[in-house]
Parts: C-alpha cells; structure tokens; sequence
C-alpha cells in the first residue's frame, strides 16, 4: 500500500512510502478491537466505590428494644440495614476493573485499527518536523494546512517530541502521541491519524513481531 508524504504546510513532498500490508491492509478484526478497546476503557476506571456494610457502620450493637410484646417487627441492632443510618445491603466494594489481554491479540487489535483507517483512507503520512518552541498557534497552523482544523485528530511521533506534544496540548481535538503509546482506542477514537515518517518503521517493527 502506497501513499503520499506531505510537508506540515501540507503540500505534496514528492516522495511515496509503501505502508506494511501486513500492518496496515488486514482484514479487521472486530472481536480483538472490542476486547482491546474493553480492556483500555477498563483500565480508565478507579474502582474506589464503595457503601459501608452492616459490619463496617459506626454504632451501638445492643438490642435496641424487646424482643416481643412491642407490637412491631423484631430488632436487634440500629445498624440493621432497614433503619436510617444502618448499613447497606449488598453495596458496591472497591475492585479492580482491569484484565489480561495477551499480545499477540493486542497486536491484532492495533494492527486492525490501523487497517480500518487505512480502508476509510483517514491516514496521513506527514515528513518530521519540530518546532523551536512549544507553540500553540504553529500548530494550528500545521492542522489547518491539512484541512484538520475542525476534526478529531491523532498525530504519532517517532519519539517524543517536548515541542510538538505541549504545542497541541491545549487543543480538545487533537492528540500527540509517540509510536511506544499508541493504543487501539486512540487509534479509533480520532478521525485522522496523521502518521511522521520516522513513526512508521517503529510501528511495523512492533506489530510485526
């Protein structure tokens, strides 16, 4: 699969990079995305909910009143769950949401992420370019040249770039990444992906391992 290399004023280089069929032009695999974006969604949650429980409420554990002749339902201690202020029945506890997912799957996911932007044609090869100092409005300037400017967008770096990443900070709908923090959901979640040649070879040396 061939595309076209552009400069960040979004020009045509000239030039033309052969993207790893086995990469980039799979057939997708929904099942591995599903479990892939899952398990990254997952991850993303806390778990710190948490209800107290009739053994963990603060409270007297005396039998509160007789047990006959009151006329009302038998009691034995105010932190029953059915009084105001007792604990609470089956609540939720503190847990962990992660799970394990083996490589070989995750490198499937990625790789079909990547070929279902390559089918919808929403992948951009860009040339390596920096700035001399973190620069929001470069940056702007640099989305604008390749018509980005109004949607969600995914630029991934062959290395960290300080310049670049804190250039695109304050934009909602852009996102830099390096090649070693690419993930299945950041894959899908923009609308292009807008790929630096120096990214390329580290993301078909990683997934076609």
């Amino acid at each position: 699969m061939e595309a076209k290399v552009l400069d960040f004023n979004g020009k045509d280089t000239g030039r033309i990079v052969q993207l790893s069929d086995s990469v980039f032009g799979i057939e997708p695999n929904n099942h591995a995305v599903y479990l892939d974006v899952k398990q990254y969604l997952a991850n993303q949650r806390q778990g710190t909910h948490k209800a107290k429980e009739r053994a963990e409420v603060a409270g007297s554990t005396r039998k509160i009143k007789k047990q006959k002749g009151t006329g009302t339902a038998r009691a034995g201690s105010a932190k029953n769950p059915l009084f105001k202020g007792g604990g609470t029945v089956f609540g939720p506890r503190s847990r962990s949401y992660s799970f394990k997912l083996n490589k070989s799957l995750k490198r499937l996911a990625r790789k079909s992420a990547f070929s279902i932007k390559a089918k919808e044609s929403n992948i951009i090869v860009l040339e390596d370019f920096n700035f001399e100092t973190p620069n929001t409005k470069n940056f702007i300037n640099v989305l604008k040249a390749l018509e980005l400017e109004n949607k969600k967008s995914l630029f991934v770096l062959g290395d960290s770039n300080k310049n670049v990443y804190l250039s695109s900070r304050n934009l909602k709908g852009s996102n830099v990444v390096s090649s070693l923090e690419l993930s299945t959901y950041a894959i899908l979640n923009a609308s292009n992906l807008v790929l630096l040649e120096s990214s390329l070879e580290i993301i078909e040396e990683n997934l076609s391992k």
